[in-house]
């Protein structure tokens, strides 16, 4: 079986409109449906598709509505439609079980569970671009009963959207993203709260670090509610393993043990050294170029253009705007062998820099 279409998109935020926008993009017919007139509209507005009637045959559906409505979304699909069905999701259990419980009134065997691991802080249509998956990760989750063409058909649907597919069951998924996913954002979430009361004056202190340990804070309260509350297990799970950590920093902190404080700081770095590098593979050794940048139009691009002037290849980019002074720091991530090239070549173009 190949994806041919038409694609039914069921739920028209942020993740379905851009699978309908990257369908589009790879000259599939789209078909969209939502509760939501005005997502609908937009969303056709944008180019994902048009709105769907009774009459449309899909050979596909993607659900994308919120967690507390997915099971009951995946299992209407597979009752209204002959096709094969999967979900965008963030967790996987929850919507099979939904499924399973409805008996032999749904065809379980067209249904694949999947999950791509991209998104954004914003929602909504608007928000919505035909890149979003491109080089992500994402998760094809079959349960045992999965027909192969079925899951074959998934597999084509996260290739056409530009991802590069994971193969899980439904219970590693769940495990996986609580480590991975909601482990952190609820880290963040509890990071960020202690600010909501600080004085100003240690607010004025914030550098790039907070706010790249805070930024997925400001994601939806109530969608998260969701996610994590579907996945309540599995978050648990890795939660407890959190307290431990935090109770052992505590005792270190509290009686005065450097070496239980190294301890836990050298487990962040190996932490922070298994997560995959660059296209999937070993984390190579990086340096960082820190750069001065006159917050003035054009400068950011004579940046980039005299970066690239020096052979060297930007891995990541950070900028950190100084709030006392016309000026941001650019920090220029590289690998380490290159950092000092990179450093001279730019202090050569006039270019205030450190390490």
């Amino acid at each position: 079986m190949s994806l041919t279409g038409p694609v039914e998109v069921v739920g028209v935020g942020l993740l379905g409109t851009s699978v309908a926008l990257a369908c589009r993009r790879a000259g599939l017919e789209v078909l969209l449906t939502d509760v939501s007139p005005e997502h609908l509209r937009t969303a056709s507005g944008l180019g994902a598709g048009r709105p769907r009637v009774d009459a449309d045959l899909p050979q596909l559906v993607v659900v994308a509505v919120p967690p507390d409505h997915l099971g009951a979304a995946v299992t209407e699909a597979l009752i209204r439609t002959d096709a094969v069905v999967t979900d965008v999701g963030s967790v996987k259990q929850a919507p099979l079980r939904a499924v399973l419980s409805a008996g032999e009134a749904v065809d379980a065997a067209r249904y694949v569970g999947s999950h791509p691991m991209a998104g954004s802080e914003r929602s909504g249509p608007l928000a919505a671009s035909a890149a979003l998956f491109d080089g992500r990760p994402w998760a094809v989750v079959p349960h045992e009963g999965s027909r192969p063409d079925a899951i074959a058909l998934v597999d084509e649907l996260a290739a056409v959207c530009g991802a590069a597919t994971v193969r899980l069951s439904p219970a590693d998924h769940d495990r996986a993203v609580a480590r991975t996913s909601h482990l952190p954002h609820l880290a963040a979430v509890l990071v960020a709260g202690r600010l909501a009361d600080a004085p100003a004056d240690h607010l004025a202190l914030s550098g790039q670090g907070l706010r790249d340990v805070t930024r997925v804070a400001g994601s939806d309260p109530g969608l998260w509610e969701q996610i994590v509350s579907a996945n309540d297990r599995a978050v648990l799970g890795v939660l407890g393993e959190l307290r431990e950590q935090l109770d052992t920093l505590i005792a270190a902190l509290d009686s005065g043990e450097r070496p239980g404080l190294h301890d836990v700081l050298t487990r962040g770095v190996a932490g922070t050294r298994a997560i995959p590098g660059k296209h999937g593979g070993p984390v190579r050794p990086m340096g960082a170029v820190f750069v001065a940048v006159p917050d003035h139009p054009g400068e950011l691009a004579r940046l980039f253009a005299d970066a690239g002037a020096s052979d060297v290849n930007i891995e990541d980019v950070h900028i950190d705007h100084d709030p006392a002074r016309p000026v941001g720091l650019v920090e220029l991530v590289v690998e380490e062998a290159r950092a000092e090239h990179l450093l001279t070549s730019l202090e050569s173009r006039g270019w205030v820099t450190h390490r």
